[in-house]
């Protein structure tokens, strides 16, 4: 996690409302996620999970309602708050595949500003074995493990997941539940987009199914 003074410690989604073309996915969606605490995301494909997170995460406009940050000393700056604040770790794992493994790493390390976290980040998801490798050359599951690194290679509090088990391997879930569990025991935040439920305990937030 971070510890400068933007950083988030709570995520209020008020009366959020969220569109599709001319669809309305759901409405007034109202909920508060502190420090510590994990929400999983469900509902039905197309009910607008991966939207929401997008939306957080400012990619996406809502039709109504508002997306607020807050840190220690109260209400933070929301585009501050998302750029030194959040990751979001979308379906598509965003990575470029003519870098090798390493020089990825390192990429997305120093644009989120973490760089002195990348040695942990390799050893927690096993990525010496790849770092020498092209990124077109890795298999679905050893790209998922790359992307995921960056969540320990820059630190931030405000964790956005959409599907983050998939398409990973038994031992590699079980090392990403561990890796949840302790972002959360040291005051992180968890917001993740799932069909099957993490192997650890969350709350619920379903989103209305798609019409």
């Amino acid at each position: 996690m971070t510890d400068n003074a933007s950083s988030i410690q709570r995520l209020c989604l008020d009366q959020l409302s969220l569109e599709r073309g001319q669809r309305r996915l759901f409405s007034d969606l109202t909920e508060t996620l502190s420090s510590g605490e994990a929400i999983s995301l469900t509902g039905a494909n197309g009910a607008g999970k991966t939207s929401l997170l997008r939306a957080i995460a400012g990619l996406l406009t809502p039709a109504s309602g508002q997306v607020r940050f807050e840190g220690p000393d109260g209400a933070l700056d929301a585009e501050t708050a998302r750029a030194e604040g959040l990751h979001l770790l979308a379906h598509l794992d965003g990575l470029k595949t003519s870098r090798t493994a390493g020089e990825e790493l390192d990429f997305w390390a120093r644009w989120l500003g973490g760089t002195g976290q990348i040695d942990q980040a390799v050893e927690a998801f096993n990525l010496k074995p790849l770092l020498a490798l092209d990124v077109r050359k890795l298999s679905a599951g050893q790209r998922r493990r790359l992307a995921l690194a960056r969540l320990l290679a820059a630190p931030r509090p405000l964790w956005l997941l959409d599907e983050p088990m998939a398409p990973l391997d038994t031992s590699t879930r079980r090392k990403l539940a561990e890796v949840m569990q302790a972002h959360l025991h040291d005051g992180g935040m968890i917001l993740a987009a799932v069909h099957d439920p993490l192997p650890f305990p969350t709350r619920s937030l379903h989103v209305g199914a798609a019409a």
